[in-house]
C-alpha cells in the first residue's frame, strides 16, 4: 500500500474552496505553502476520479467569482516514504512578537510560546494569512482585554482556541460544523494541555453566554449572516477579531456588524489579498 501526492498550484484566494474539496474526496492530510496546496490520499480512493473532480472544480471557482487558473500533478509514493515526506512538509513557524506553531514531533522553540498543532484534514494550521493574522491580533489585544472567555467560532483545528489559553483567558469555546474540526480541535486542545478549552459541534448558535473575545476565520458571506448573534454574545467591553474576506468584500461584513451594533475599531490587510476585521461593543 502506498500514498498518492496531489500538488496543486493556487492562487491563495481559491485555497480554502480547494481544500474543502479536497476534504470531501478522502484526503487524509493537506499542508499549504507559498505556491499552494499538497494533499495526500490513499492509493484505493481512486486518484482518477479525484483528478477529474479537481480538474472540474475549476468552473465551480470562475462561477463563484475565485480566481480558477491553477496546475497540479499527482505522484504515487511508497508506504515508506509516507511519514518522512509528511512531516519535511510542515515546518515550524513563529508568529507575531512570541508565538511559534510546531507540529508534535518537534521541540518546543525556545523563547516562544508554543501552540503545538497535529496537521490533518481541518482547516487551520497557521500557514494561511488569516489565521497568522487573528494569532497575532489575540497575542496583542489580550493585554489590553478582559481574558474571562473566549469564543472561536468555525474553530478548525483549535488553532485560535489554544493561542487564546496560551495568552490567558480562563475559558474558551470552540464550535464547528465539521465533525473532523471537531476531532481535530480536540485533539490539539490536548496536545497543548488545554483542559479550559471545550470544543462543541454546532453553529455559533450552540455558543450560551457572552464573551470578552468572539475570534472568528470564515467566509464573508457567514460572518454577515452571523453578525447578529456575534453582537448578542460580545459582552458589554468585548472584542470581535473577524477574518476570513477577501479586499473588497470588507465594506459589507463591517456594514453588517455595525448594523448589529458593533464599533468598527481597525483592518488589517494581509498580502493585498486577505482583509482582517476588529470590532468593540
Amino acid at each position: 500500500m502506498g500514498y498518492y501526492e496531489l500538488d496543486i498550484t493556487a492562487p491563495a484566494e481559491s485555497r480554502e474552496a480547494l481544500i474543502n474539496l479536497l476534504h470531501n474526496s478522502g484526503c487524509i492530510g493537506v499542508v499549504e505553502n507559498e505556491s499552494g496546496l499538497i494533499a495526500y490520499f490513499h492509493d484505493d480512493t481512486g486518484i482518477e476520479k479525484i483528478a477529474d473532480d479537481v480538474t472540474s472544480f475549476r468552473a465551480i471557482l470562475r462561477d463563484s467569482g475565485l480566481p480558477h487558473a491553477f496546475s497540479f500533478n499527482c505522484s504515487h509514493m511508497p508506504d515508506r516514504d509516507w511519514n518522512e515526506t509528511w512531516k519535511n512538509n510542515i515546518r515550524p513557524i513563529d508568529i507575531g512578537e512570541s508565538l511559534a506553531i510546531i507540529p508534535p514531533w518537534e521541540k518546543p522553540a525556545a523563547g516562544r510560546v508554543s501552540l503545538i498543532i497535529d496537521p490533518g484534514m481541518a482547516f487551520g494550521t497557521g500557514h494561511h494569512e488569516t489565521t497568522r493574522t487573528c494569532l497575532g491580533l489575540i497575542e496583542k489585544l489580550s493585554g489590553e482585554i478582559r481574558r474571562d472567555r473566549c469564543l472561536d467560532i468555525g474553530t478548525g483545528t483549535g488553532i485560535l482556541a489554544i493561542c487564546a489559553a496560551r495568552m490567558g483567558f480562563r475559558e474558551i469555546y470552540g464550535v464547528d460544523t465539521d465533525p473532523l474540526a471537531i476531532d481535530a480541535a480536540k485533539r490539539n486542545a490536548g496536545l497543548n494541555d488545554c483542559a479550559n478549552i471545550f470544543i462543541s459541534e454546532g453553529t455559533i448558535s450552540a455558543a450560551t453566554g457572552v464573551y470578552d473575545l468572539i475570534v472568528s476565520n470564515l467566509i464573508s458571506e457567514t460572518l454577515i449572516v452571523i453578525a447578529s448573534e456575534i453582537a448578542s454574545r460580545l459582552n458589554k467591553e468585548g472584542t470581535a477579531i473577524l477574518s476570513g474576506m477577501l479586499i473588497g468584500q470588507e465594506d459589507e461584513v463591517i456594514d453588517a456588524m455595525l448594523n448589529a451594533g458593533l464599533k468598527f475599531r481597525e483592518k488589517h490587510v494581509d498580502s493585498e489579498r486577505w482583509v482582517s476585521l476588529v470590532f468593540t461593543r
